[in-house]
């Protein structure tokens, strides 16, 4: 199980000037707002497809970062989903698909620990990927531009990823990645606030009475 998604970075970075836009200047762009980044609060629509099942999944939620490691989602629809990152442990309670359980691992331990995917798209990225210019395009009538992301490794997650990068403040509107299964997990963040006070309550999660625990990776509690 990962967890697929964290607010991307954003700042008040300046509007790269039309000749500027390659996948390269898109992406340090986003880079830099990224690193001044702090805290986040935002609201997202996941859409799951998987075509070896015929499903599409669309889900809706809000999200609290702070940085580093600390992660609270909150689905509003599948209600009562959670996924939280504390700083030691990552908890994925997902009581719509797996009731009674609560699946805990230790955070960093890989993809499946990690508090922030969106720092798969944009630590090393030019390093990491091979990007090319996905075009421009519109999110929520915000003009944005497109990169495509190939991984040079086999160890990242996917197989291909985009990122809608708002040509105004850098933030990354929109993603979507494709793993080796074909599974399309495409997600939208709207109404993004950053470096806005957060409370430390936010990313506490203490399991509900009768809810066993487990361990990744020990099958056990």
């Amino acid at each position: 199980m990962r967890i697929w998604f964290v607010a991307a970075a954003v700042c008040a970075a300046p509007l790269a000037a039309a000749h500027a836009q390659t996948p390269e200047a898109v992406v340090k762009r986003a880079v830099a707002a990224y690193r001044a980044v702090h805290t986040v609060k935002a609201s997202f629509t996941q859409t799951l497809t998987n075509p070896l099942l015929g499903s599409k999944v669309v889900s809706h939620g809000e999200l609290v970062q702070r940085m580093p490691g600390r992660l609270s989602v909150r689905f509003t629809d599948p209600d009562g989903d959670r996924i939280v990152a504390d700083g030691q442990w990552v908890w994925i309670y997902m009581p719509s698909s797996n009731p009674g359980q609560v699946l805990r691992m230790r955070a960093g331990s890989g993809v499946a620990g990690s508090a922030d995917v969106t720092a798969q798209f944009l630590e090393s990225p030019t390093t990491r990927y091979r990007l090319s210019d996905g075009g421009a395009d519109t999110v929520h009538g915000r003009p944005a531009h497109v990169v495509v992301l190939v991984p040079r490794d086999s160890s990242i997650p996917f197989t291909r990823a985009r990122i809608w990068v708002d040509d105004k403040d850098a933030l990354v509107r929109q993603f979507e990645t494709e793993d080796t299964n074909g599974v399309v997990r495409f997600v939208t963040i709207d109404d993004v606030r950053t470096n806005v006070p957060v409370s430390a309550s936010a990313f506490r999660f203490t399991p509900p009475p009768g809810v066993k625990v487990y361990d990744r990776g020990s099958g056990g509690q």
